[in-house]
C-alpha cells in the first residue's frame, strides 16, 4: 500500500551510515541523513507557489524506516500552514482542529455568536447613561461626607476651646452645663453623618440595582461562555492522545498534570516533532533520527535563523516526547555533560578582601540544576573560610572572562552595590558571524525568558526589562566582526540576543547554540573590568584579552 506521506530520498545515501541511537531532541547535531531531507525538502519549498505566509515557520523531518527495511523521511510544520493544517506530503495533525465538520469549528462559532451577544449588549446607551449615574452618585456623596467629616474636624476644635475658656471663668454647675451642650452638639453632629452615610448608600444602591437590571445578562452570558470555553479546551485537550513506540496513549491533560502550569499551554501537541512521531508510530514506521528546522523571516520577539536546525520547545513538548520517545534507545542528554571538566580558573588578582578571575568558557557561575561544577563551588571549595556569598556577578556559562568574587561580607556589600549603581566599567569582545557595515551604536531592546522555551530570552516591549548595549566595531574579517560589547544593564544573554535580534545587529555571535550556529565555544569574552576597591575605595583595572 502506498503511503502519501512516505518521501523517498532523491540523493544517494551510499557512504551514509545510519544512526545508533535517536537524537535527544531538546538539543543536538543533525545526523547527516536529517540534514540530506531537510535540504530536499528546503529545495521544494523554495518552489512553492501554491501557498505564502508572512511569518517564519519551524518544519521538521523524521527518517524513518518501513516494513521492507527502506529508508525515507516524513515532514512536518507546526502549527499551521497558511491557516491550514494539512498540506500534501506533510503528515497531518494528531488532532484537525480545523475540520469542517468537527465540534472545534462549532464550538468557536457557538462562543462567537456569545461574543457577539455581549457586544451588542455591552451598546446599550443605558448602561452608559447609569454608568455616569452611578459615578455621579458616588462622587457626590464622597463629597459631601469628606465636607461634613472636615466640618466635625472644625467643630472638634471649637468646642475644645470653648470647653477651655468655660472651664477657666465658670463655676462647676455652669462648666457642666456647658460640657453637657458641648456634648450634645458632638453627638448631633455624628448621628447627621451616620444619616447622611446611610442617605447616600441608599441612593447609590439604587443607582447600583438599576445597572446590574441592565447588566446581568452580560454577566450570565459572560460566565456561559467561559463555561463553554473551558469545556471546549478539556474536550480539545481529550483528542490530543499520543503513541510511543509500545503503543502506549496518553492525553494532553495528563501529560501536562505536573508541569508548572497544570495544563497543556496554547499549541502544545501541534509542533512539528510530535506530529512526526504520531505519525510514524501509528503506522508502523521504525523513527531512526529526527531534527527541525526555521524557514523564513525571524519573528519579531524570538530569534530564529532561516534555514537554521532547532531543538524541541520544552516548554510545548518535553512532556509529551518524554512519553513518546520512552524506551526508545537516545543519545545522551548533552546538557548533563559539564563541558568545564578539566578546565581552570586563573586568578587575576588576590588579596584579602577579593578575588579577580578569567573563568573559562564551558563554566557555570553558579550550580546549575543538573551540574554542580561551577565559579562558586570551586571559589568555596578554594577560599573555604571566607565569609561571604562569593559572587558578586554572573557570566553565561559559555562565555568566559572576568569575574570578581568577594572574600568578605563588607566587600560583597560594596561590591555588588557597584554593580547596582552601574559603576562598575565593562568592556566585552565578541567575533560576529558576519559583516557590520556601521562603525558603532547603541541597541536597546527590552528582554525576559521565553517561558515556553527556557533559558531562550525573548524581545518584549510589554512584559521585558530594559536591555541597553553601547557597541563598536574593532576589525572586520572576510565574513566575521570582531566588536567591543559596553553593557549598560545586565540582563540574562543580553549581548547574544542584542547581537542576533533582527533589530539589533542581526548577526549572531560565532558559536552561539542557541541564537545562532554552533562553534567549539561562544566567541564571547569579558575582557576588561574596572571596579573601585571594596576597602580602600582605589579605582582597579583589570584586563584579560580574549584568545579566540
Amino acid at each position: 500500500m502506498t503511503d502519501n506521506y512516505f518521501i523517498s530520498y532523491k540523493n544517494t545515501l551510499s557512504g551514509v551510515t545510519l544512526p545508533e541511537r535517536f537524537t535527544f531532541p531538546f538539543y543536538y547535531q543533525p545526523h547527516r541523513l536529517c540534514v540530506i531531507a531537510a535540504t530536499e525538502l528546503q529545495q521544494q519549498l523554495s518552489s512553492k507557489t501554491d501557498w505564502r505566509h508572512h511569518a517564519g515557520k519551524m518544519l521538521g523531518v523524521l527518517v524513518i524506516k518501513n516494513r521492507q527495511d527502506e529508508i525515507g523521511y516524513l515532514a512536518a510544520f507546526s502549527g499551521q500552514l497558511a491557516a491550514q493544517n494539512q498540506w500534501t506530503k506533510f503528515v497531518p495533525p494528531v488532532f484537525d482542529l480545523l475540520e469542517p465538520e468537527g465540534f472545534f469549528l462549532a464550538g468557536q462559532d457557538e462562543i462567537g455568536q456569545l461574543n457577539q451577544r455581549i457586544k451588542d449588549l455591552q451598546q446599550n446607551p443605558e448602561i452608559a447613561l447609569c454608568e455616569l449615574e452611578l459615578a455621579a452618585e458616588r462622587q457626590a456623596a464622597e463629597q459631601q461626607i469628606q465636607q461634613h467629616r472636615q466640618d466635625m474636624i472644625v467643630s472638634r476644635k471649637s468646642r475644645k476651646a470653648a470647653r477651655l475658656h468655660a472651664q477657666a471663668i465658670c463655676t462647676s454647675d455652669a462648666f457642666d452645663q456647658v460640657k453637657a451642650v458641648l456634648a450634645k452638639e458632638s453627638v448631633l453632629q455624628k448621628n447627621q453623618l451616620k444619616a447622611m452615610m446611610a442617605y447616600w448608600q441608599q441612593r447609590i444602591d439604587m443607582a447600583e440595582q438599576q445597572l446590574l437590571r441592565l447588566t446581568d445578562e452580560i454577566t450570565a452570558l459572560k460566565q456561559h461562555r467561559k463555561a463553554q470555553s473551558k469545556a471546549l479546551q478539556q474536550r480539545v485537550f481529550e483528542q490530543y492522545q499520543f503513541l510511543n513506540q509500545d503503543g502506549e496513549v496518553k492525553g494532553l491533560a495528563e501529560l501536562f498534570a505536573d508541569s508548572v502550569q497544570g495544563q497543556p499551554p496554547a499549541g502544545a501537541g501541534d509542533c512539528a516533532a510530535p506530529k512526526l512521531l504520531q505519525y510514524a508510530f501509528a503506522n508502523g514506521y521504525t523513527p531512526l533520527t529526527m531534527a527541525e528546522f526555521w524557514w523564513g523571516p525571524s519573528p519579531k520577539s524570538e530569534i530564529r535563523q532561516h534555514g537554521q536546525f532547532y531543538g524541541s520547545c520544552r516548554g510545548k513538548c518535553q512532556p509529551i516526547l518524554t512519553h513518546m520517545l520512552a524506551g526508545m534507545n537516545m543519545d545522551d542528554n548533552p546538557l548533563l555533560d559539564n563541558p568545564a571538566l578539566g578546565k581552570v580558573i586563573d586568578i587575576v588578582y588576590e588579596d584579602e578582601a577579593m578575588v579577580v578571575i578569567n573563568k573559562p568558557s564551558g563554566l557555570l557561575s553558579v550550580p546549575g540544576k543538573n551540574i554542580e561544577d561551577s565559579v562558586y563551588s570551586r571559589m568555596r571549595q578554594q577560599y573555604p573560610t571566607a565569609l561571604s556569598p562569593l559572587i558578586v556577578h554572573r557570566l553565561d556559562m559559555s562565555t568566559s572572562g572576568l569575574m570578581v568574587i568577594a572574600l568578605t561580607k563588607a566587600a560583597h556589600k560594596s561590591l555588588q552595590q557597584q554593580f547596582i549603581n552601574r559603576t562598575v566599567q565593562k568592556r566585552y569582545t565578541a567575533l560576529l558571524a558576519g559583516v557590520l557595515t556601521l562603525d558603532e551604536g547603541i541597541i536597546d531592546l527590552p528582554l525576559r525568558v521565553d517561558l515556553d522555551d527556557r533559558p531562550r530570552q525573548l524581545v518584549c516591549y510589554d512584559y521585558g526589562k530594559r536591555a541597553q548595549t553601547r557597541w563598536s566595531v574593532i576589525s572586520r574579517l572576510e565574513q566575521q566582526t570582531k566588536v567591543y560589547f559596553y553593557p549598560i544593564t545586565g540582563r540574562t544573554h543580553q549581548l547574544r540576543v542584542h547581537a542576533a535580534h533582527a533589530k539589533g545587529l542581526n548577526i549572531p555571535i560565532v558559536g552561539d547554540d542557541l541564537y545562532g550556529c554552533v562553534a567549539e565555544r561562544l566567541h564571547l569574552h569579558a575582557e576588561s573590568l574596572s571596579i573601585s576597591h571594596p576597602e580602600t575605595q582605589q579605582n582597579m583595572c583589570f584586563q584579560v584579552d580574549a584568545t579566540f
